[in-house]
């Protein structure tokens, strides 16, 4: 455990031109540009391969659930088999983000190597689209999708098991000051309120 803390601890964090940020900075701009996408009733898309993919499919889930985020998270398994046979593996992102996202959306591309073609692919796409990016990535310090992102989170990890453990820990993180964002509007304006009534 003592490990995962250093980790977390040691997690850094860079903005849109490369520069290092502290990690409090790195959160207040993804939960702006979170609560951004919710009141303009844009789309927050979540990408991964392996276990990150699991990992979008549940921050989705539970951003969509608890935050009143519309989320997107590209599991269906026709989709992502047609792709995959028909055109590559390295279009299983891209592809239905051209298609489904417009300008202003977010794109959270989640990669314990930070090097995944597909990862890497869609990331250009969100970029001739204008949609705003966050990566969360481990690995080699100069992992090219650290440097792709508005907001990027480096875990320091060697292992997957330490990237992909410090990485749900940081997204979780961020459900829950989403959520929170949500539940004190709700507080605030009425106390019988729902997140529900609250995102209508």
């Amino acid at each position: 455990m003592n490990g995962l803390r250093c980790l977390l601890r040691d997690t850094v964090v860079t903005d849109g031109e490369y520069r290092t940020i502290d990690i409090d900075s790195g959160f207040t701009m993804l939960v702006a540009m979170t609560n951004s996408t919710r009141a303009e009733r844009r789309r927050l898309f979540l990408i991964g391969n392996g276990a990150s993919a699991s990992m979008a499919s549940h921050i989705g889930a539970d951003l969509c659930k608890n935050g009143g985020i519309p989320t997107d998270m590209f599991t269906d398994p026709s989709l992502l088999t047609a792709i995959a046979n028909d055109l590559g593996t390295e279009h299983l992102f891209s592809l239905p983000l051209q298609q489904r996202s417009a300008s202003g959306d977010v794109l959270i591309a989640v990669s314990s190597s930070g090097s995944s073609p597909n990862i890497i692919k869609a990331v250009e796409v969100a970029r001739g689209k204008r949609l705003s990016v966050v990566t969360f990535s481990a690995m080699a310090e100069q992992n090219p999708l650290r440097a792709s992102g508005d907001v990027n989170f480096f875990v320091p990890a060697r292992t997957y098991g330490d990237a992909e453990t410090c990485h749900a820990a940081l997204l979780h993180y961020w459900v829950d000051l989403v959520a929170g964002d949500i539940s004190s509007q709700i507080h605030d304006a009425d106390k019988s309120a729902t997140p529900q009534k609250l995102a209508a």
